[in-house]
Protein backbone atom coordinates (compact mmCIF):
# COMPACT_ATOMS: atom_id res chain seq x y z
CA UNK A 1 0.00 0.00 0.00
CA UNK A 2 1.49 3.34 -1.03
CA UNK A 3 1.28 6.59 0.89
CA UNK A 4 1.13 10.16 -0.41
CA UNK A 5 4.73 10.69 0.69
CA UNK A 6 5.88 7.49 -1.02
CA UNK A 7 4.12 8.62 -4.18
CA UNK A 8 5.86 12.00 -3.93
CA UNK A 9 9.21 10.27 -3.46
CA UNK A 10 8.68 8.38 -6.70
CA UNK A 11 7.25 11.28 -8.69
CA UNK A 12 9.18 14.38 -7.64
CA UNK A 13 12.81 15.23 -8.39
CA UNK A 14 13.94 17.47 -5.52
CA UNK A 15 13.40 17.39 -1.75
CA UNK A 16 14.52 19.79 0.98
CA UNK A 17 14.20 19.39 4.78
CA UNK A 18 11.90 16.40 4.35
CA UNK A 19 11.47 13.54 6.84
CA UNK A 20 10.70 10.15 5.29
CA UNK A 21 9.40 7.92 8.07
CA UNK A 22 8.75 4.16 7.72
CA UNK A 23 8.39 4.29 3.95
CA UNK A 24 8.65 1.16 1.82
CA UNK A 25 10.03 1.79 -1.65
CA UNK A 26 12.12 -1.38 -1.89
CA UNK A 27 13.39 -2.00 -5.39
CA UNK A 28 12.48 1.51 -6.52
CA UNK A 29 14.44 3.77 -8.85
CA UNK A 30 15.49 6.99 -7.07
CA UNK A 31 17.96 8.00 -9.74
CA UNK A 32 18.55 11.66 -10.66
CA UNK A 33 16.77 12.96 -7.55
CA UNK A 34 18.24 15.57 -5.21
CA UNK A 35 17.85 15.40 -1.44
CA UNK A 36 19.09 18.19 0.86
CA UNK A 37 18.86 18.12 4.67
CA UNK A 38 16.52 15.12 4.54
CA UNK A 39 16.08 12.34 7.10
CA UNK A 40 15.17 8.75 6.23
CA UNK A 41 13.94 6.98 9.37
CA UNK A 42 13.05 3.25 9.56
CA UNK A 43 12.56 3.12 5.79
CA UNK A 44 12.73 0.02 3.62
CA UNK A 45 15.02 1.00 0.75
CA UNK A 46 16.51 -2.39 -0.09
CA UNK A 47 17.66 -2.81 -3.70
CA UNK A 48 16.85 0.80 -4.56
CA UNK A 49 18.84 2.36 -7.42
CA UNK A 50 20.40 5.81 -7.13
CA UNK A 51 22.18 6.48 -10.45
CA UNK A 52 22.78 10.23 -10.85
CA UNK A 53 21.12 11.13 -7.54
CA UNK A 54 22.62 13.56 -5.00
CA UNK A 55 22.38 13.48 -1.21
CA UNK A 56 23.52 16.54 0.74
CA UNK A 57 23.57 16.68 4.56
CA UNK A 58 21.14 13.76 4.82
CA UNK A 59 20.72 11.13 7.55
CA UNK A 60 19.57 7.51 7.33
CA UNK A 61 18.47 6.05 10.69
CA UNK A 62 17.46 2.42 11.22
CA UNK A 63 16.83 1.82 7.52
CA UNK A 64 17.02 -1.42 5.55
CA UNK A 65 19.39 -0.68 2.69
CA UNK A 66 20.32 -4.27 1.87
CA UNK A 67 21.32 -4.63 -1.77
CA UNK A 68 21.28 -0.86 -2.31
CA UNK A 69 22.74 0.11 -5.71
CA UNK A 70 24.59 3.41 -5.10
CA UNK A 71 26.62 3.48 -8.34
CA UNK A 72 26.63 7.06 -9.62
CA UNK A 73 25.33 8.48 -6.32
CA UNK A 74 26.90 11.71 -5.03
CA UNK A 75 27.23 11.87 -1.24
CA UNK A 76 28.01 15.07 0.68
CA UNK A 77 27.78 15.08 4.46
CA UNK A 78 25.66 11.90 4.66
CA UNK A 79 25.33 9.86 7.86
CA UNK A 80 24.17 6.24 8.06
CA UNK A 81 23.17 5.17 11.58
CA UNK A 82 22.00 1.74 12.72
CA UNK A 83 21.23 0.70 9.15
CA UNK A 84 21.20 -2.78 7.63
CA UNK A 85 23.35 -2.56 4.51
CA UNK A 86 24.30 -6.13 3.60
CA UNK A 87 26.07 -6.77 0.31
CA UNK A 88 26.20 -3.19 -0.96
CA UNK A 89 28.78 -2.48 -3.67
CA UNK A 90 30.09 1.04 -2.98
CA UNK A 91 32.19 1.09 -6.15
CA UNK A 92 31.63 3.93 -8.65
CA UNK A 93 30.18 6.50 -6.27
CA UNK A 94 30.24 10.12 -7.36
CA UNK A 95 33.59 11.90 -7.01
CA UNK A 96 34.96 12.71 -3.55
CA UNK A 97 32.19 11.12 -1.47
CA UNK A 98 31.70 12.45 2.07
CA UNK A 99 29.82 10.02 4.28
CA UNK A 100 30.05 8.11 7.57
CA UNK A 101 28.73 4.98 9.24
CA UNK A 102 27.81 4.27 12.86
CA UNK A 103 26.29 1.06 14.29
CA UNK A 104 25.63 -0.31 10.79
CA UNK A 105 25.76 -3.87 9.49
CA UNK A 106 27.95 -3.67 6.38
CA UNK A 107 28.77 -7.35 6.05
CA UNK A 108 29.65 -8.57 2.54
CA UNK A 109 29.99 -5.00 1.24
CA UNK A 110 32.58 -4.00 -1.36
CA UNK A 111 34.65 -0.82 -1.39
CA UNK A 112 36.69 -0.91 -4.60
CA UNK A 113 38.81 1.85 -6.18
CA UNK A 114 37.43 4.47 -3.80
CA UNK A 115 38.99 7.67 -2.53
CA UNK A 116 37.48 7.92 0.94
CA UNK A 117 40.07 9.51 3.19
CA UNK A 118 39.12 9.85 6.87
CA UNK A 119 36.00 7.71 6.31
CA UNK A 120 34.64 6.73 9.75
CA UNK A 121 33.18 3.33 10.62
CA UNK A 122 32.06 3.34 14.27
CA UNK A 123 30.78 0.13 15.94
CA UNK A 124 30.03 -1.41 12.55
CA UNK A 125 29.90 -5.04 11.47
CA UNK A 126 32.11 -5.52 8.42
CA UNK A 127 32.25 -9.31 8.27
CA UNK A 128 33.70 -10.49 4.94
CA UNK A 129 33.71 -6.96 3.54
CA UNK A 130 36.16 -6.28 0.69
CA UNK A 131 38.37 -3.21 0.49
CA UNK A 132 40.34 -3.22 -2.77
CA UNK A 133 42.59 -0.55 -4.30
CA UNK A 134 41.04 2.17 -2.14
CA UNK A 135 42.52 5.27 -0.54
CA UNK A 136 41.52 4.97 3.12
CA UNK A 137 44.21 7.24 4.51
CA UNK A 138 43.31 8.22 8.08
CA UNK A 139 40.10 6.19 7.92
CA UNK A 140 38.69 5.25 11.33
CA UNK A 141 37.50 1.72 12.09
CA UNK A 142 36.43 2.10 15.72
CA UNK A 143 35.11 -0.91 17.66
CA UNK A 144 34.26 -2.77 14.44
CA UNK A 145 33.84 -6.48 13.75
CA UNK A 146 36.17 -7.35 10.86
CA UNK A 147 36.07 -11.15 10.70
CA UNK A 148 36.97 -12.26 7.18
CA UNK A 149 37.30 -8.68 5.93
CA UNK A 150 39.94 -8.32 3.21
CA UNK A 151 42.16 -5.34 2.51
CA UNK A 152 44.01 -5.58 -0.80
CA UNK A 153 46.22 -2.88 -2.34
CA UNK A 154 44.74 -0.20 -0.09
CA UNK A 155 46.33 2.94 1.32
CA UNK A 156 45.73 2.66 5.06
CA UNK A 157 48.40 5.06 6.23
CA UNK A 158 47.49 6.60 9.59
CA UNK A 159 44.23 4.62 9.67
CA UNK A 160 42.95 3.69 13.13
CA UNK A 161 41.48 0.32 14.06
CA UNK A 162 41.06 1.07 17.77
CA UNK A 163 38.92 -1.48 19.55
CA UNK A 164 38.24 -3.50 16.40
CA UNK A 165 38.25 -7.30 16.35
CA UNK A 166 39.47 -10.00 13.94
CA UNK A 167 41.54 -7.60 11.85
CA UNK A 168 44.16 -9.13 9.58
CA UNK A 169 46.29 -6.79 7.46
CA UNK A 170 48.95 -7.83 5.00
CA UNK A 171 51.65 -5.13 4.85
CA UNK A 172 52.99 -6.70 1.66
CA UNK A 173 49.85 -5.74 -0.24
CA UNK A 174 48.74 -2.59 1.63
CA UNK A 175 50.32 0.66 2.71
CA UNK A 176 49.97 0.65 6.50
CA UNK A 177 52.68 3.01 7.75
CA UNK A 178 51.44 4.86 10.81
CA UNK A 179 48.25 2.78 11.13
CA UNK A 180 47.05 2.06 14.67
CA UNK A 181 46.01 -1.55 15.30
CA UNK A 182 44.91 -3.46 18.42
CA UNK A 183 47.34 -5.85 20.11
CA UNK A 184 45.31 -8.82 18.82
CA UNK A 185 45.84 -7.68 15.22
CA UNK A 186 49.55 -7.09 15.76
CA UNK A 187 49.93 -10.63 17.13
CA UNK A 188 48.02 -12.10 14.18
CA UNK A 189 50.25 -10.15 11.81
CA UNK A 190 53.38 -11.40 13.54
CA UNK A 191 52.16 -15.01 13.39
CA UNK A 192 51.33 -14.65 9.69
CA UNK A 193 55.04 -13.94 9.14
CA UNK A 194 55.99 -17.04 11.06
CA UNK A 195 57.15 -15.22 14.16
CA UNK A 196 56.88 -16.91 17.55
CA UNK A 197 55.34 -14.75 20.25
CA UNK A 198 57.12 -14.94 23.58
CA UNK A 199 55.28 -14.56 26.88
Amino acid sequence: MTTPLADRLRAEESFDDQVFDALDVAGGDLGHKVFANCTFRSCRLSETRWEGARLEDCTFEGCDLTGLVPAGLALRGVAFRACKMLGVDWTNLGAFPDFRFADCNLSYCSFVSMRARKLPFVRCVLVEANFVESDLTEARFEDCQLGGAKFERCDLRKASFAGSHDLLLDPASNQIRGASVPTEAALLLARSFGLKILP
